[in-house]
């Protein structure tokens, strides 16, 4: 199989139209696009990570193969049990699928313009063009969901054979469903009044398959369509027509489309601007605001190894970055909500934690499911997240950072939440001196590092700009001098033996990608010859090509990583506001581009491959590319008006 994983490997691939829509709604790179190319003795559960798109309702995303298959999903939440799970487990993870029954096929995927509705289309060999049309019915109201998936396919040219498949396993496939069928279609049943309906529109005979589920074989002539509906929590498979599917795929269009019209971005890439932006607003829980990490868990950091995490949480540090890059392009509403659910959470808490649960509740303890083999065999699967008990003094400052932006760009503190940031801002003057965590939350011993203590001097820096705000100049002149004396800490303790440059962690002299936050936090200025020679010494250290690692130490979990995606969009705008506009462009295109077949970006890649790896799609990725373009847009407008 051949598919569109990286920039590079898309380019290098390219071979031009390889068939004609008598349609406008693809573009022009859409035809251009690389093909994945099916053949009959290639195994699905060998496809990569990148060959998915995503799609989602506010409350939950599955995760859409590009040979047709949905081999993730859980419902009715993100960080619910998995329904279809074969993307961790081919045998025992559960599926559903509308594929061709025949190979050799190829495969191409687009989303429909500024929507998160997701097109499939085959060409198969002999036969004609079919498109899949995949959707998570959405308003944009949090009261609104139906936990339901709609998949439209229709024969576009000649006349094709289509297998769909329909194979649950609840709880992350420790229960095989039992399926009933009914005049209008399936009903899966599982403990604890788990049900899930599938109904496909015309008449279907559906047969056992010897891999578990029911199975249907349709013949599609050019003109033709049919609806496959799932259904969560139904009481039984009703008429297809009382699911509406084509007055919900309008709605969920034009819904997708209106949202979009209010992103104010037209820099550079606006392209994938819009799409982060998009896979972001589908990474929102919507009854709470809250955003998860990623909607997946357990892919792995590098195949075969053991860096594999619960990602369907929402982190302080990760809400207080889409506060900064939501409000940046005009997404009020989002930021707002955001900063909302921090808020909440802390006073109901009387704290402030690493992460939460999406509905503000305690995030599950780690533990290992044994059914589920992982992806290609990268175990363990892991649900829950152990470093939720963490001790990262850098949280702080990442709140701190996000409830001034929040009054920068038009919000109000209430003197409730101002009391509860109060509170915060006294715990980190109680702790900053201590060793912790860190951002990257490794499982070995804690240690001072420097970019929690930078983050420490954000939270006491930020605060006393609050406290002037809320008349409390005592408090205001206490946090400035606390900010003063961490400031001189790093600059005594936070380098190398030669002053040349900030290191990782005290008495350490290796480097970490999280020390290009030190120019865009203002720590030090840019131009400052010791950020100057940190960034030379990370690139030095850390990079592989255009690309970064986060760091080169023992960590404690043992095994590779890839690069860290975020960490180029950080390297691009220390560069930009350093001046080198230029080579800021370069990373930033490189990282651009490193993205799947539908601009989708996973946590990490193999610079070598361009394969995406870790969990998909992946929030700070994304959040990285919105902040890393406008940092570059800012700079080429200063530019313009300078040389005008």
């Amino acid at each position: 199989m051949v598919g569109a994983e990286g920039g590079a490997c898309r380019t290098a691939l390219a071979i031009g139209p390889w068939y004609w829509v008598p349609m406008d709604l693809f573009s022009l790179a859409h035809r251009l696009a690389t093909p994945f190319r099916f053949t009959p003795d290639e195994a699905q559960d060998q496809l990569p990570i990148g060959a998915h798109g995503a799609i989602g309702d506010g409350h939950s995303c599955a995760l859409v193969r590009a040979d047709g298959a949905i081999d993730w999903l859980c419902l009715p939440r993100f960080d619910s049990p998995s329904v279809f799970a074969e993307i961790l487990d081919s045998e025992r993870g559960g599926v559903t699928a509308i594929r061709p029954a025949q190979r050799p096929f190829e495969s191409l995927q687009q989303y429909e313009p500024d929507t998160n509705v997701l097109w499939t289309e085959f060409r198969v060999a002999g036969q004609g063009l079919v498109r899949v049309t995949d959707l998570m019915p959405w308003q944009d109201d949090p009261r609104a969901s139906i936990h339901e998936v709609h998949r439209r396919v229709e024969c576009l040219e000649g006349e094709v054979e289509l297998d769909v498949i329909f194979d649950p396993r609840f709880d992350y496939g420790a229960e095989a469903a039992v399926i009933d069928r009914s005049e209008h279609g399936l009903l899966a049943r599982g403990q604890g009044g788990k049900r899930l309906a599938a109904v496909l529109s015309g008449a279907s005979r559906w047969t056992e398959r010897e891999a578990g589920g029911l199975q249907t074989r349709l013949r599609l002539k050019e003109g033709q369509r049919r609806w496959l509906v799932l259904s969560w929590d139904a009481p039984r498979a009703e008429p297809i027509g009382a699911y509406r599917p084509d007055e919900q795929l309008r709605s969920t269009r034009r819904q997708w489309r209106e949202w979009t019209r209010r992103i104010r971005y037209d820099g550079p890439r606006r392209d994938a601007v819009i799409r982060s932006a998009l896979c972001l607003k589908m990474l929102i829980y919507a009854p709470t605001g809250a955003m998860v990490a990623a909607p997946t868990t357990s892919l792995p950091e590098w195949v075969g190894g053991q860096r594999n995490w619960d990602y369907r949480y929402t982190w302080t540090r990760d809400t207080a970055m889409a506060i900064r890059a939501a409000n940046r392009i005009g997404c009020r509403t989002e930021a707002r909500d955001f900063f909302h659910f921090v808020r909440d959470n802390m006073d109901v808490r009387h704290g402030l934690e690493v992460m939460y649960a999406i509905d503000g509740s305690d995030v599950p303890n780690e533990r290992c499911l044994d059914q589920l083999a992982g992806y290609r065999g990268s175990g363990p699967v892991r649900i829950g997240n152990g470093a939720r008990d963490q001790l990262q003094l850098d949280t702080a400052g990442a709140l701190l950072d996000a409830a001034y932006l929040y009054e920068q760009f038009g919000g109000s503190l209430t003197l409730r939440a101002w009391r509860r940031l109060r509170d915060q801002v006294e715990l980190v003057r109680k702790h900053w001196q201590e060793p912790d965590d860190g951002i990257w939350e490794p499982r070995g011993r804690r240690r001072h590092n420097v970019h929690s203590k930078l983050m420490s001097w954000v939270a006491f820096h930020r605060g006393a700009q609050l406290a002037a705000r809320f008349g409390d100049h005592a408090l205001q002149s206490q946090w400035s001098e606390t900010a003063a004396l961490v400031r001189a800490e790093i600059l005594e303790r936070g380098l190398d033996p030669k002053g040349r440059h900030f290191v990782n962690a005290y008495g350490d002299s290796t480097a970490d990608a999280a020390l290009l936050l030190i120019p865009i936090h203002e720590l030090l200025p840019a131009d400052h010859r010791l950020v100057q020679q940190t960034v030379d010494q990370v690139v030095a250290e850390l990079s592989d090509g255009p690309f970064l690692h986060r760091y080169r130490i023992d960590d404690g979990v043992g095994g590779a990583e890839g690069a860290f995606v975020l960490c180029g969009f950080w390297l691009a705008e220390a560069l930009t506001m350093a001046g080198h506009l230029d080579q800021a462009r370069e990373v930033f295109e490189a990282h651009v581009d490193s993205a799947n077949h539908l601009s989708l970006l996973a946590e990490e890649l193999d610079p070598s491959s361009g394969e995406l790896l870790g969990n998909f799609p992946q929030a700070f990725s994304h959040l990285g590319l919105i902040n890393a373009a406008q940092r570059i847009d800012d700079a080429l407008r200063l530019r313009d008006q300078v040389s005008s």
